[in-house]
């Protein structure tokens, strides 16, 4: 395994962390409707559980309101039985518990990123220390992994901030 090769294995990750973030904010309630909240419904359909957005058209049509519209007549009662949700308005005290949440998950993303660029380091030390690389690309190296690190941890801190604008605006 090569320098490039740790770099770019070491990224990839760091994507996946961000991607695993971002879709675990969208499970996370701003008091605005979100066709996400949607997401894990099933709904039986011909003896099948199958996740809603197959059988349904998902939309929000305002602020507060999502929209879903079977494809086939029949299906309208399955799905409504299926949702059934009240989505009562959140209070001040909610929304500040849910910003912490988010700054918890943000800090745990960060923490994996971080540990991504510490895997990577090691690797590329135990490269050097086998005489596979030299020291010189090891700190080239380190400067540029430092460098993914931070573009990374930045992308994390602006995917929180947007949260927690949403959450707080009424």
């Amino acid at each position: 395994m090569t320098i490039a090769d740790i770099k770019k294995t070491m990224e990839s990750k760091m994507d996946q962390s961000i991607q695993a973030f971002t879709h675990g904010l969208t499970k996370i309630r701003t008091g605005r409707a979100n066709p996400g909240l949607l997401d894990s419904v099933q709904v039986d359909y011909y003896g099948n559980l199958t996740p809603l957005t197959q059988v349904a058209n998902v939309s929000l049509l305002d602020a507060r309101t999502i929209s879903v519209q079977p494809w086939e007549k029949g299906m309208g009662a399955k799905i409504e039985k299926a949702i059934r949700v009240p989505m009562p308005p959140m209070t001040e005290e909610r929304r500040k518990e849910l910003t912490k949440v988010v700054r918890s998950d943000g800090e745990n993303a960060k923490v994996a990123i971080r540990n991504l660029r510490r895997d990577a380091n090691d690797a590329v030390k135990k490269l050097v220390k086998d005489k596979l690389a030299s020291e010189d690309e090891q700190k080239r190296s380190e400067a540029e992994v430092q460098k993914i690190t931070d573009k990374h941890i930045a992308d994390v801190d602006k995917l929180i901030a947007a949260k927690e604008q949403d959450i707080m605006s009424v």
